[in-house]
């Protein structure tokens, strides 16, 4: 085999040499039916076969192919004819390897490495093209991931999952995309209580921001939070953060419900879901939009006055385009803006310095097909071209569909990779049916607005394909983004093949021909950067009136931030916080990249509050303690704490309030019921001061059986007059997590800190 190898090789290199140059950055070029990448080369001998020269990082742990074969059998499914056999080929292993994926009890397998369904894996696979090519897979898959309560499923992430990770309402968006594949609407009657359940708790859960209309958690589907977050948060900070990218998702969601409402005669509650839907949209375009840099800044975080963090994130910024969150102006100006790095766009840029590579400092192929169709919305030729080659150049050098690359060589030596990765493939395919031949299912029917760069211009057909009982050969001719001329059977239509249309033409073919309009596509430009690291975050500290902070290397200035807001610019590692305030650092390199904020430090004044009770304990009693302590608990303060579970669910404090003004409440707890990163015993509960319901309190867990470990929750805002207040901790129904078991922690007290004053 290695003899083949070399001998295909040594011929793709002759062929190279004459041919034509599809795709070029500084690092590799897709040229003919082959990629090269310095010494590396993969070629096509035909479209069932891929061979590549490439080697990994030796001894790197998860392995590489390089020969893909097709094993399957794939007559049944859209058939891609063009002339260049490299695209055949890697279209063909996306189709080879999606059967691979689909697992005997007929749900989809997330990777080659990675057993069951996961919520947000399967879901933005079923957007990108597993709703038309396994709906049977998709609507089983989709109701592995509803509980016994009716509610979409948060899988186990970031200090026990929902609601410090929050993206499970892509569910949503996908369970509606299988709608408009089949039209079956007994599916929309059974997907709408679901979906309006768990919008609903997520409202009531006060998951979005009273201030901003953005929604609280970790960013849409990078969820672990050393990887994409300071070292400082704590998993309760991270909830209390407002990502661009997950309030996208949930607009979209809220707009699902509205449109699934509408059709099934809830016109009021249509209209509300609309408008909830509008308020996270404006709420984005007023808070997270960069105009400096041309995108929407990643997220907000800190503590009481949240910053905004400047990075671009590639997956939030193709939904905001997709799904008109951004108007034209900004969809073109976005493409023109998110750095590329030469391997591809990365998911946020700059990188962290001190973090591995895997969301950070990572390519996504999936991320890379949602960028390159917002490209094609906004009419960017260059990024689309790009983009393309962003997910064809490591789909045929490593001869599968990978997880995810490293942005400093392309190599797939991060922290975690597996072949055969569901959204990967499923974007490899959207590439060619939802880009080059343009198909979109809508509620008017299936429709079709082809972007097909002047570089792949030749003539392509996609046969076999099959909507709403019929099948369809679909030829598209030409290049260009404006269809000339729509055909179907020979005749003249609008570019939409409607339900009643296909009903017609149940068991028949229909031949569809597109003709583009060969006109060129007006240049835009693309963003190409290096790919760079900013500078580490400061590890800022208190002395007295003083905030003091490390130095660090190769930093050209220092901001200093108070209470949310820029104050003033330094070179020493010292600064007067004698003025009451929350004070933050920010390292800015010589050439401007900046890095992460430190943590919050306040020198605002402070009270802390034991629970008015006499039953403080020391040990734990609840039936819902998953893990059990080590030896007896230490670090509260006074004599003990309380416990909160299910039944001991209305913990009660007396505070006293010196002056008027607005104050942020936060609990001091430990909850060992799992590790940081994974599981789902997230504690949750409301707050109510004197009657007044003010907020949501989020008690993630610290650490298996780690009931040491003290910190604090989220803090929530509140307006007081001086006196004496009663603040209970109370258990809603809306607060019941991903568990359902357990919902427990332990209270040591709550901190009551000053805000600055409303100007």
């Amino acid at each position: 085999m290695k003899r083949t190898a070399l001998c295909l090789c040594a011929v793709a290199a002759t062929l190279a040499a004459g041919a034509k140059e599809i795709v070029k950055t500084p690092v590799y070029s897709w040229h003919g039916d082959t990629i090269t990448q310095g010494v590396f080369m993969a070629t096509a001998p035909n479209d069932t076969v891929i061979i590549s020269t490439y080697s990994a990082q030796p001894g790197y742990f998860m392995g590489i192919s390089k020969e893909w074969h097709k094993k399957n059998n794939l007559s049944s499914y859209p058939k891609l004819s063009t002339p260049n056999t490299l695209h055949r080929a890697i279209y063909n292993m996306g189709l080879d390897e999606m059967v691979n994926a689909v697992e005997p009890d007929t749900t989809l397998r997330t990777g080659k490495e990675w057993a069951g369904v996961w919520t947000r894996d399967v879901s933005y696979s079923i957007l990108l093209s597993m709703a038309y090519l396994q709906p049977e897979a998709t609507r089983i898959s989709l109701m592995k991931k509803v509980d016994r309560l009716g509610r979409i499923i948060q899988d186990t992430g970031s200090g026990g999952a929902w609601p410090v990770s929050t993206d499970r309402m892509i569910w949503a968006v996908a369970a509606y995309e299988y709608y408009l594949v089949t039209g079956d609407k007994e599916w929309l009657k059974k997907i709408y209580p679901i979906i309006k359940k768990s919008l609903e708790d997520d409202l009531y859960s006060n998951l979005y921001s009273k201030k901003t209309g953005l929604v609280k958690g970790e960013t849409s589907f990078i969820d672990w939070r050393e990887q994409s977050y300071p070292k400082w948060m704590q998993t309760a900070d991270i909830h209390q953060s407002e990502a661009t990218g997950t309030s996208i998702v949930h607009a979209r969601a809220w707009q699902v419900l509205s449109r699934i409402a509408a059709q099934l005669g809830h016109k009021k509650e249509a209209a509300k879901a609309e408008e909830q839907a509008q308020k996270i949209i404006d709420g984005i375009n007023a808070n997270m939009w960069n105009a400096d840099k041309g995108y929407y800044n990643m997220y907000t975080y800190g503590r009481d006055n949240l910053i905004a963090n400047p990075r671009a994130e590639t997956l939030g910024e193709s939904l905001a385009i997709l799904w008109d969150v951004a108007d034209a102006d900004r969809a073109r100006t976005i493409t023109e803006s998110n750095p590329t790095t030469p391997f591809g766009a990365a998911i946020f840029y700059p990188q962290i310095a001190d973090m591995p590579a895997y969301h950070n400092n990572a390519l996504w192929p999936w991320v890379g097909s949602f960028w390159a169709l917002a490209n094609a919305k906004a009419g960017n030729e260059k990024g689309v071209m790009q983009a393309i080659g962003a997910v064809f150049r490591p789909a045929a050098l490593f001869a599968t569909n990978k997880e995810n690359f490293n942005l400093d060589n392309g190599d797939i030596a991060t922290e975690l990779n597996s072949s055969n990765m569901l959204w990967c493939l499923a974007g490899n395919i959207a590439l060619t049916h939802k880009l080059l031949f343009g198909i979109d299912f809508t509620e008017e029917g299936l429709a079709f607005h082809p972007f097909v760069p002047e570089a792949l211009g030749q003539e392509r057909t996609l046969s076999n394909f099959e909507y709403r009982g019929c099948r369809l050969n679909i030829t598209v001719k030409g290049f260009g983004k404006n269809i000339a001329s729509f055909t179907v059977n020979g005749k003249t239509q609008q570019p939409l093949i409607t339900p009643a249309q296909a009903r017609k033409a149940k068991g028949k073919t229909l031949d569809v021909v597109i003709t583009m309009d060969d006109q060129p596509i007006p240049a835009m430009a693309v963003k190409e950067v290096k790919n760079v690291k900013a500078p580490l975050t400061p590890i800022a500290r208190l002395e007295g009136r003083q905030l003091v902070w490390n130095p660090i290397e190769y930093i050209g200035s220092y901001v200093i931030v108070r209470d949310g807001e820029r104050i003033d610019t330094v070179h020493t590692t010292t600064y007067d916080a004698s003025v009451p305030g929350e004070y933050q650092v920010i390292g800015v390199s010589t050439d401007g990249v900046e890095g992460f904020a430190s943590e919050p430090m306040s020198t605002r004044t402070q009270a802390f509050f034991k629970p008015d009770t006499e039953n403080l304990a020391t040990e734990l009693f609840s039936e819902e303690v998953t893990y059990q302590p080590n030896g007896k608990i230490q670090g509260y303060t006074g004599r003990g704490f309380v416990e909160t579970d299910h039944k001991n669910d209305n913990i009660g404090f007396d505070i006293t309030i010196p002056v008027e003004g607005d104050y942020a409440l936060s609990v001091r707890y430990a909850n060992g019921n799992g590790p940081v990163n994974t599981e789902n015993h997230c504690a949750v509960r409301t707050i109510i001061v004197d009657g007044d319901e003010i907020g949501t309190v989020v008690l993630p867990h610290r650490g298996r059986g780690n009931w040491d470990d003290w910190g604090y929750s989220n803090s929530v805002t509140f307006h007081a007059k001086p006196g004496r207040y009663h603040v209970y901790l109370y258990f809603q129904v809306w607060d019941e997590n991903m568990s359902i078991r357990t919902n427990h922690a332990i209270i040591d007290g709550v901190r009551v800190v000053m805000l600055p004053q409303k100007k």
